[in-house]
């Protein structure tokens, strides 16, 4: 099993920035790949990035790239998203995921889930 909690998440206006942070523990986390998704009200969950197990892959959806950059730490176990350019519409709840090795932007082939941090953009 692992564990995951988010945070960094809260409101903030149009054009600004935050950073999420991941906190892994249970497994070795340098084993896992892991990945961003975000929901908004009333949305289905989609992609937003993910990196590789040791950090040499990453991949952003198209509707973040230039804007949201992942990195991972392998020493205490956490990754970010790094979220810049805010905008209105990136509005949602945003989850960090795992899986075993590679990235996938596919949220069904993550197995472990934290329960999200909001994240909200004013215009």
């Amino acid at each position: 099993q692992v564990q995951l909690a988010e945070s960094g998440g809260g409101l903030v206006q149009a054009g600004g920035s935050l950073r999420l942070s991941c906190a892994a523990s249970g497994r070795t986390f340098s084993g896992y790949a892991m990945g961003w998704f975000r929901q908004a009200p009333g949305k289905e969950r989609e992609f937003v990035a993910a990196i590789s197990w040791n950090g040499g892959s990453t991949s952003c959806a198209d509707s973040v790239k230039g804007r949201f950059t992942i990195a991972r730490d392998n020493a205490p176990g956490t990754v970010y998203l790094q979220l810049n350019s805010l905008k209105p519409e990136d509005t949602a709840v945003y989850y960090c995921a795992a899986r075993l090795w590679y990235i996938s932007m596919d949220a069904t082939d993550f197995l472990f889930w934290g329960q999200g941090t909001q994240v909200t953009v004013s215009s």
